[in-house]
């Protein structure tokens, strides 16, 4: 297990925060995550990567959310940009919780944030379309 900490040749502060990452894929279970270990203090398991990068430093290190605070010196940053995706993965799991209706036509639709959203069939191709507020999403659904 590396633990960069220890090593005198890697800078410890003035760290910028590149970007957090979610490496749990949609639809994708706990046990199926591939998830990775810090790279600056060997934890395991992280699920949410922060990748941070130094000028003195020639390559990016993907470490968890209490090293990146560290390292970048910004202890509230890191921890909103996470909680943010964690609110995100949040939604995307409820959001099928949800309880569909049927319009007189046989199309599920829902009502959201004030929002009408429909998904019906289309009878040319027969894919899957949305409409939200009955414009058109330019997109088709694999159901």
């Amino acid at each position: 297990m590396t633990n960069y900490w220890k090593q005198k040749d890697i800078p410890h502060k003035g760290w910028i925060l590149i970007d957090v990452i979610d490496v749990r894929e949609d639809n994708q279970t706990e046990y199926e995550t591939e998830y990775e270990s810090c790279m600056m203090c060997g934890n395991e398991r992280i699920r949410f990567v922060h990748v941070v990068e130094h000028s003195q430093y020639n390559e990016s290190l993907r470490v968890g959310c209490v090293c990146a605070e560290k390292m970048t010196n910004d202890y509230l940053n890191p921890r909103k940009l996470e909680q943010k995706l964690r609110n995100r993965a949040s939604r995307r799991v409820n959001w099928k919780n949800k309880e569909w209706k049927f319009s007189l036509k046989g199309n599920r639709y829902i009502k959201q944030d004030g929002h009408l959203i429909t998904i019906f069939r289309d009878k040319k191709t027969n894919k899957y379309k949305v409409s939200i507020d009955q414009t058109l999403v330019k997109k088709y659904l694999t159901l």
